[in-house]
């Protein structure tokens, strides 16, 4: 069953500036911002936005939200809310500054009727709303339509959050309880301020995995886990990852200069420089929970340093080796290479790194011939791997 989702924003955060907790910085984004991919993740339709004010940062994460083609509106009064909210789906409750590892998220998208995550009474959930003797709510409840507008009916004030989960107390919800090791690790978590943000986003860093949809190739076994070291890095410094896309190309860019001079060794470097520069960017918006960037923009970058491999063999086997490199980059960013092993991946950082060791060999020619065989040999593999048995 489809359902949609509501996102408490309105409270203050603890730092002395007053800043909303919905407007907290968190892995690269506000911390609403990450709510609502992580809504979508689960499997929200839509996403409504509880806030007292509109904010330019709450504004400006609609609109990056909406970009990615996530349906997210703002709603301010219970008259907008009544409006808006579906009433032929149940509805997924994320509570004001909550932080929660998507497997719980996952767990409540998955069920039908209300539920509630809550964590058992102890120093470790004090920040949590009790609900009763033994039990705190741990922040994320799903409540069926009935239950929602039944509530709503009753509201005096603008107080949903707490209302909507007595109500779901009441009725017997089923409870997920989330074990005490998790609100000590922060997987579930109520974040107050900026610190605490922090502390809680370089948890969810370190415990996400590895995306089963990495390149092959020398990105795969050298450049990748490097990003992996660096990415983290560049998040707590909140260096969005389209700049560091932009340097990639700037990199590459530059890198094509000293090969025309005559120093294709500085110029490869370069290249290998400006892939990994790419990669860090695509792990950046990994662990924003954004949709890798698979436009012409991605293709940038290597295309460029594909470029340089034709400067550096400057003859027409260049030309050609360059074509055939660019149609496997393509096939490997658009995920035609399914089945394929990442050895079998001739990718672009693979080809430079090839290349900037004949020419420290002084042996470019045999590096141009090297280079074209592994080419012919993983377009052969990525072909015969999708044919049908």
């Amino acid at each position: 069953m489809s359902f949609g989702a509501i996102i408490s924003a309105s409270r203050s955060s603890s730092d002395s500036t007053g800043t909303l907790r919905g407007n907290l910085h968190f892995a690269g984004q506000t911390l609403v911002e990450y709510q609502a991919r992580q809504a979508s993740l689960a499997g929200a339709s839509e996403i409504l936005i509880r806030v007292s004010s509109v904010t330019p940062g709450l504004s400006q994460a609609v609109d990056r939200l909406s970009a990615d083609g996530i349906k997210v509106s703002l709603i301010r009064d219970m008259i907008t809310l009544v409006r808006d909210a579906p009433r032929d789906r149940d509805m997924l409750l994320i509570g004001d500054g909550v932080l929660a590892a998507q497997s719980y998220l996952d767990a409540l998208g998955q069920i039908d009727g209300n539920a509630l995550l809550v964590s058992d009474d102890s120093r470790a959930s004090a920040p949590f709303e009790r609900i009763d003797a033994g039990q705190r709510w741990g922040g994320l409840a799903r409540v069926t339509p009935d239950l929602l507008f039944g509530t709503l009916d009753m509201i005096g004030e603008w107080d949903l959050e707490l209302t909507l989960v007595r109500a779901a107390v009441q009725a017997n919800a089923r409870r997920i309880t989330a074990p005490q090791d998790d609100l000590l690790e922060g997987r579930v978590a109520l974040i107050d301020g900026q610190q605490h943000a922090d502390l809680v986003g370089q948890g969810v860093v370190a415990r996400q995995p590895r995306a089963g949809t990495r390149t092959g190739g020398a990105e795969y076994y050298l450049l990748d886990p490097l990003a992996g070291l660096l990415a983290p890095v560049l998040m707590r410094t909140q260096v969005p990852a389209m700049q560091i896309r932009v340097a990639a190309m700037v990199a590459a860019a530059i890198g094509l200069v000293p090969i025309e001079l005559g120093w294709p060794g500085v110029g490869l470097l370069l290249m290998v420089v400006a892939l990994l520069l790419g990669l860090v960017a695509d792990r950046l918006d990994e662990l924003a929970l954004r949709a890798r960037s698979d436009g012409w923009v991605a293709l940038v970058a290597p295309a460029l340093a594909l470029v340089g491999i034709g400067l550096v063999g400057d003859a027409l086997p260049a030309f050609y080796l360059v074509l055939l490199l660019g149609l496997i980059m393509v096939a490997d960013r658009w995920r035609r290479v399914t089945g394929t092993r990442p050895w079998m991946i001739f990718t672009p950082a693979s080809a430079v790194i090839l290349m900037l060791g004949a020419v420290l060999l002084g042996s470019i020619g045999q590096g141009l011939t090297l280079a074209m065989l592994c080419a012919i040999g993983s377009a052969g593999a990525i072909i015969l791997r999708r044919l049908p048995e």
